[in-house]
């Protein structure tokens, strides 16, 4: 992989890990049309740059949740945290081999296939039945968390996207927009420190980025500013307007994709 592909791919992967697009699934794309097999290892590595994003925009947060629980003895919010990771902890621990190694999951049908059900299902979010409306995700109950923690479980398959889906139950669960995008993240930093230190502790992963070091590098250092840029827009946006415009872009590029495949 050239300096220029890992660049791009650090980009792809700040750009849509926090906007609900599916990072997964563009990244899938991204290196069909570079012409290269799907890198599962140098996706995943990728989480370095993006995690860091999440924790130095959230600092103030964290540093909030951690006077909570230390100092207030408030729970609610940890709690909440702590059930909505366990789905997506579970499966992806007890079957991170067999995910990894599923061929079938990472290609450009599957990928447009989800990017499309999600994508309709941002379209009519707003139109769903929901539960009675909360403020934030301390004010969630635990049935509501684990539900957004189910959820957040499809993300492991390319295309559907994390932040989507656990927006999409955040809504349906009662939260509005932006609080729903505000608690995707924090719940989101936990299961990328998983992903981390998988990446860490096991000496294959480490060999492997150690041979591929300086596109690592470079790739999550892109990945880490258009983070950075992408969680400040996704919640500014949401302040004020809908999740439609994502879905419809979702549509449009699952459609673009189909086509393709039809064609060739």
């Amino acid at each position: 992989m050239d300096i220029v592909q890992a660049i791009v791919l650090g980009l792809v992967q700040g750009l849509t890990e926090f906007i609900p697009v599916s990072s997964s699934g563009h990244l899938v794309l991204a290196q069909a049309i570079f012409g290269q097999a799907s890198d599962q290892l140098f996706v995943e590595s990728l989480d370095i740059g993006t995690t860091l994003a999440l924790i130095i925009f959230f600092w103030p947060r964290i540093m909030n949740l951690f006077r909570q629980v230390v100092k207030q003895k408030d729970y609610r919010l940890a709690r909440n945290i702590l059930i909505t990771c366990i789905p997506a902890g579970a499966i992806g621990f007890v079957f991170a081999s067999a995910i990894e190694n599923n061929t079938a999951l990472v290609n450009p049908l599957v990928v447009a296939l989800m990017l499309g059900m999600v994508g309709i299902m941002l379209i009519i979010v707003e139109r769903l039945p929901k539960r009675g409306e909360v403020s934030d995700g301390a004010k969630l109950s635990w049935r509501r968390a684990l539900v957004i923690g189910v959820a957040q479980a499809f993300a492991l398959i390319p295309g559907v996207s994390r932040s989507g889906s656990t927006i999409i139950a955040g809504r349906v669960m009662g939260l509005k927009a932006e609080p729903a995008a505000e608690y995707s993240f924090m719940v989101a930093i936990p299961i990328m420190l998983g992903l981390i230190a998988k990446l860490l502790l096991k000496s294959s992963d480490r060999a492997y980025i150690m041979a591929h070091l300086a596109p690592v590098v470079i790739a999550n250092i892109a990945a880490f500013a258009s983070g950075i840029l992408a969680i400040g827009f996704l919640l500014r946006y949401l302040s004020k307007h809908s999740l439609a415009v994502f879905g419809w872009y979702r549509v449009a590029l699952a459609i673009a994709v189909l086509l393709i495949i039809l064609v060739q």
